[in-house]
């Protein structure tokens, strides 16, 4: 006698794309328990991949088929026989909410505290309707926060047999011979997909990548839920932090200053107290160091600024940002802007050096920035091939990388950085007796832009690099 299925409850649609083809998926297990991933259907266009899953979200939402049945039907259309039967499956299985349990699929009954009625705990109180989103509710209709959380990851496939087997021990099938295509022919995409669910180790495979983006979504700046979004959610990440750093440090012969002409080396031995050429000389190859460390600091707060937008940045959750999780806290609250105008000052402290002249803050900013970029510029000099850099060319001299001395001799004064220390918490407040004894000025996140005299400040009008 045949057995009848389980149903499980349904929860969501996710689509996938390869090169060659596009799948959708369907989401399904308990509310609250192990969750598994099941095949829907398989097909070229990855534009009818994403359009599949919406007209399923919309019959899931709606649980009535006939409020998606003319799109269904211009669809299915619009694919080969095969999908086109998985999808009207799919979307009866959608309008019911429930779909039937593949052998061996993982699967927790739900919580019997909670009885016959979802919406009713143990005790008779009703779950508050706040708790969750109205069904088809956009984002204008939401009165909480939404946070948009996008990962990207990469895998290497080591072991294509383990990783078959780890992936059906969680329940999974690969597709059927008649969905695949040359490039997959084992359903290793499928096979990967199932284990990232359980958030462990993938058997079989190492982890390249792991990058997570995460942000506030705000109807005031066009962004919109993604079941009624207008277009495919596109998220930008970070590009490779190493061909950014070899970038930075190998740039074109037209991009690259004449170092040796704009610090030429003066060697003299009297060793004169009044000497001029006898004193600490800012050289080629300390300035190039420098420019490298600005460029790629400069390129991390301008990447960072982008993605956090407005959103602070807290002591429990910093987040995996490159560059402002390393400002003093009092900054973690600044706006995009802020954040902009400080990816500028990297920028002006490299313009300084590329016409010759030693970088000099002319704002509390610009004296931060360039107190980061002394601290990495070292580790520059460890990555350096010497065979075949350009850097390797440039003079070399006994105050080579000299970093002490340019931390003494770069600035007016070190008081930016006692913003660190959390025992002087409200220092940067002018009006605080400390911050007047020391005469260390205003040093709140507002005032960080203000120029200090002398140097002269910069040109406003002078505008962003990108």
């Amino acid at each position: 006698m045949a057995i009848e299925p389980e149903l499980i409850t349904l929860l969501d649609f996710l689509c996938e794309h390869s090169p060659s083809k596009s799948r959708v998926m369907a989401l399904i297990g308990p509310h609250h328990g192990p969750r598994t991933l099941t095949a829907v259907l398989t097909c070229k266009d990855k534009h009818h991949a994403y359009q599949a899953v919406q007209l399923l979200r919309r019959a899931l939402a709606s649980r009535d088929t006939a409020a998606v049945e003319e799109d269904l039907h211009a669809l299915a259309s619009a694919l080969p026989d095969a999908p086109a039967s998985s999808l009207r499956a799919a979307t009866a299985h959608a309008a019911s909410g429930t779909w039937p349990a593949p052998p061996g699929t993982t699967f927790c009954p739900q919580d019997e505290t909670f009885g016959e009625d979802e919406e009713t705990q143990g005790d008779g109180t009703t779950i508050s309707p706040e708790s969750e989103p109205p069904n088809g509710a956009r984002l204008k209709d939401l009165p909480g926060k939404v946070v948009r959380i996008a990962h990207l990851r990469e895998f290497y496939i080591t072991d294509g047999d383990a990783l078959i087997r780890a992936a059906m021990d969680e329940g999974w099938e690969p597709l059927p011979a008649s969905e695949l295509d040359e490039d997959d022919p084992r359903d290793l995409i499928g096979a990967v997909m199932t284990l990232t669910e359980s958030g462990g180790w993938i058997t079989g495979a190492h982890t390249l990548e792991d990058q997570s983006e995460a942000r506030l979504l705000r109807a005031e700046d066009g962004d919109e839920l993604t079941d009624w979004s207008p277009a495919p959610v596109m998220t930008l990440f970070h590009h490779g932090r190493r061909l950014r750093r070899l970038a930075s440090k190998a740039p074109t012969e037209e991009e690259q200053p004449d170092l040796v002409a704009l610090f030429p080396v003066k060697e003299c031995s009297c060793e004169d107290e009044d000497c001029e050429d006898c004193g600490w000389q800012l050289t080629p190859r300390t300035a190039d160091l420098l420019l490298t460390s600005l460029s790629v600091l400069a390129d991390q707060a301008y990447d960072d600024a982008n993605e956090l937008r407005d959103q602070p940045v807290t002591k429990q959750r910093p987040g995996n940002w490159e560059l402002f999780t390393r400002l003093p806290a009092l900054t973690w609250s600044a706006n995009r802007s802020w954040r902009r105008r400080l990816a500028r000052a990297f920028d002006d402290l490299s313009d300084d050096l590329e016409h010759g002249r030693w970088p000099q803050p002319s704002c509390t900013a610009e004296e931060m920035a360039l107190h980061l970029a002394i601290e990495d510029a070292p580790s520059y000099l460890d990555d350096i091939d010497t065979s075949d850099t350009a850097h390797s060319h440039l003079p070399e001299h006994h105050d080579d990388y000299d970093w002490n001395a340019c931390s003494d001799l770069f600035f007016q004064d070190h008081d930016v950085l006692l913003l660190f220390d959390a025992r002087l918490d409200g220092i940067e407040d002018p009006d605080g007796d400390v911050n007047q004894h020391m005469g260390m000025g205003d040093l709140r996140t507002a005032a960080w832009f203000e120029p200090f005299g002398y140097p002269p400040a910069r040109d406003p009008k002078r505008g962003f690099r990108r």
